[in-house]
């Protein structure tokens, strides 16, 4: 492999490695990222922007316990 990539023009070895690494890009993101695994994960946008855009509250301190 390596003696052939030493009698290939510079442009088409660059050219050869790209589509390679396009390739293996499509793969993991078929592999990982292309379809949920279960259909019912789907939420309602709306309520994924809420959650996420929503400010925090704060959480209401207990009060302190009275020592005799």
């Amino acid at each position: 492999m390596r003696a052939l990539l030493h009698r290939l023009p510079f442009a088409l070895a660059i050219t050869l490695v790209l589509v390679l690494k396009v390739v293996l890009l499509f793969m993991l993101h078929k592999a990982f990222f292309s379809t949920p695994q279960v259909k019912k994960m789907r939420m309602p946008t709306a309520q994924v922007e809420q959650h996420l855009l929503d400010t925090p509250r704060p959480k209401p301190s207990l009060p302190a316990k009275a020592t005799p």
